[in-house]
């Protein structure tokens, strides 16, 4: 049989795609999959996910990825309600994974405060409707979860090396990320504007822009 698990990294970043990652393996292998010591891609250092991440491809039937632009995001949640929106669009995602590794059985971590909904979501946009397990820190209950964790993570982690080589040091791109909020302010200060990276709806960033907007005024009328 089957099973496969799909998890995402970047979800709360303010800058980088979100990663939707999806495994799916013969149920023989999940055991294998506890052996090598795939958990939760958090509690894992960097290294070890880089060490385990082709182990766990070596032992998956299928591996898919589906990259979320900001701009993607940015259109959805300014459309209504931030979290409803951007569950509907990492739903979307994890059904597009899901329906190219085919699997007879699936868990996803849930991103939508209802497990269930988020669950419902996903099996709506799926042809096929294999047994689906929608649960919170799935990653951090379900095997196969934990490995489309790891992979997602280690996706991410690349993308986002590539845009920082590209683009400056915003290092994790995450609003609580003190490093990730200068590099947004100087951008923004240099250029009056962000590149395609940046995810515009984010209430820092909007913060940011506002504050440079409210202090050119002041200078203006000084």
């Amino acid at each position: 049989m089957r099973v496969a698990g799909v998890d995402e990294a970047g979800r709360g970043s303010a800058i980088g795609p979100l990663v939707v990652a999806g495994a799916s393996f013969p149920s023989e292998n999940i055991g294998t999959l506890v052996e090598l010591g795939v958990k939760d891609s958090k509690q894992l250092t960097a290294k070890r996910r880089l060490e385990l991440a082709p182990q766990i491809e070596a032992l998956a039937t299928g591996v898919r990825y589906f990259d979320l632009q900001p701009r993607s995001i940015d259109s959805v949640v300014n459309r209504g309600v931030k979290l409803k929106r951007l569950n509907y669009l990492e739903a979307t995602a994890m059904a597009c994974v899901l329906r190219e590794l085919d699997p007879e059985e699936a868990y996803v971590d849930a991103s939508d405060v209802d497990e269930a909904r988020y669950g419902e979501m996903i099996l709506r946009l799926l042809p096929a409707k294999p047994k689906l397990v929608s649960e919170h820190k799935a990653d951090s209950t379900y095997p196969v979860v934990s490995a489309a964790s790891v992979l997602a993570k280690v996706r991410r982690d690349a993308l986002v090396a590539a845009l920082r080589v590209e683009y400056g040091d915003f290092n994790s791109g995450y609003p609580s990320d003190d490093r990730a909020i200068e590099w947004l302010e100087t951008w923004y200060r240099e250029h009056r504007g962000w590149p395609s990276i940046v995810r515009h709806s984010w209430a820092p960033v909007k913060r940011i822009r506002l504050d440079a907007a409210q202090t050119r005024l002041a200078s203006a009328s000084a």
